[in-house]
């Protein structure tokens, strides 16, 4: 006797409807790129040297999460709550500030042998600082530039929109949340971090690839039909009316005398136009065209 195990379906949130979440693995892939480019920036290689980004994720947060600390970072923009792995949060501090060495920084590190230190901390700030930072700058980047924030009054400076670190707390469940998954260059050493988008910077991301999708939506329609609508025409350039004896008598090499006029311009059977047969750089072409009687 065979079982056959159900099929799972997903479960769909009516929140979601009408929202282009289907596109997110788009804003994914450029945040991927996003990011590996600015870990090769040299003001970041310092802290990034030993790391590459494998993949990026997005899902809903649920309430079985483990990760117990979530760092904060707030900007006019929104709220993006950042948590990292501590073995990778070692591993780039073991880099930045242990001997330099490859072999050294790639190395397996046990967690619960090494203490928590307020430099550690405090790394951990600068690199969700950063990171958060890649990661609105790739969502203002994808908005319309009507719905770009406008700087607050006094705000001259780029720099006083940045995320900087904020009180907060577990982002509540629901939430969106981005999976960047980080392999080291050795392959010894792997692990992720996490950004929780609030609702308005996920508002924001939705309202990106809407964007697109509409665009492609006017893009498509812009003609109208009757541009966009193709049609077989078919030139009848000559006919000729012969017996049926002297088509039987014809042989190989025979010429059969015809004359150039007007040509008929058919769509399908029915005669639309006639039109003047002429030549153009070794080739017969159409032209000086009139309606059909």
């Amino acid at each position: 006797m065979t079982t056959t195990k159900p099929t799972q379906h997903q479960v769909l949130d009516p929140c979601l409807l009408g929202r282009p979440v289907h596109l997110l693995h788009i804003f994914a892939a450029q945040l991927r790129d996003d990011l590996t480019q600015s870990m090769r920036l040299n003001m970041n290689r310092r802290y990034w040297g030993g790391f590459q980004v494998q993949d990026v994720t997005f899902s809903r947060l649920d309430g079985n999460d483990i990760r117990s600390r979530w760092l904060s970072f707030a900007a006019p923009a929104g709220q993006i709550a950042f948590s990292l792995e501590r073995k990778v949060l070692l591993s780039v501090l073991n880099y930045r500030y242990g001997s330099g060495a490859k072999t050294d920084s790639s190395a397996t590190i046990d967690e619960n042998a090494v203490r928590v230190t307020a430099t550690e901390e405090r790394l951990a700030v600068v690199l969700g600082q950063q990171l958060a930072g890649v990661l609105a700058g790739r969502i203002e980047l994808n908005l319309p530039a009507s719905d770009k924030p406008a700087p607050a009054e006094g705000e001259a400076d780029a720099a006083d929109n940045e995320f900087k670190p904020a009180p907060g707390q577990h982002p509540p469940k629901g939430t969106w949340v981005v999976t960047v998954t980080l392999a080291d260059m050795a392959g010894v050493v792997g692990g992720q971090f996490w950004f929780a988008l609030d609702k308005h910077l996920m508002t924001s991301v939705l309202r990106g690839l809407l964007r697109d999708r509409d665009n492609g939506k006017k893009a498509k329609t812009a003609a109208p039909l009757a541009q966009r609508l193709q049609v077989g025409l078919i030139g009848r350039l000559a006919s000729k009316e012969v017996s049926l004896g002297a088509l039987y008598d014809l042989q190989v090499g025979d010429v059969i005398p015809i004359s150039l006029s007007r040509a008929d311009v058919l769509l399908e059977d029915s005669r639309l136009f006639t039109a003047a047969v002429t030549e153009h750089k070794g080739k017969l072409c159409l032209t000086s065209f009139e309606d059909a009687e």
